[in-house]
């Protein structure tokens, strides 16, 4: 398996780009996971002995209704192609539902009683044209 982090990662967040929220048009199949460090290990194991390989994953947010996404590891490079990366994806509904833009985080839990939660904190949206993000936008939160 290639995510098989030793440390079980609770909570992730991510800081929205435009690419996420679709406001720059473009089409992408989700948002890409980092294969390095914890954030991958917040999310179930997938391996590379079956081709694109997913899990379904269920969450609930604030208000109780729940958000269907799916984590693939797109892994065609070990079948003959180039692919070699994590991604979520099906959240589209859930950043329009909350008109969500970039600048903005959402958040990823396991929680205790099994749940798994997503949230989202809005950025000030004054001056934040002027804010220049380097580097992966996702961070553990809570291991």
């Amino acid at each position: 398996m290639i995510n098989d982090q030793v440390d079980k990662t609770y909570a992730i967040s991510k800081v929205l780009s435009a690419n996420d929220t679709g406001e720059t048009g473009g089409h992408q199949a989700g948002m890409l996971i980092p294969k390095t460090g914890n954030v991958l290990s917040f999310f179930p194991l997938l391996g590379k002995e079956t081709k694109n390989p997913r899990s379904k994953l269920k969450f609930s947010d604030n208000s109780g209704e729940e958000w269907n996404f799916m984590f693939i590891y797109y892994n065609n490079r070990y079948f003959g192609g180039t692919r070699n990366e994590f991604r979520l994806t099906g959240m589209t509904s859930f950043i329009r539902q909350n008109n969500l833009k970039a600048g903005d985080t959402i958040i990823l839990s396991h929680e205790i009683d099994g749940r798994k939660t997503i949230n989202y904190e809005r950025v000030s949206r004054e001056d934040s044209s002027n804010i220049l993000r380097l580097g992966s936008s996702w961070k553990v939160v809570r291991i």
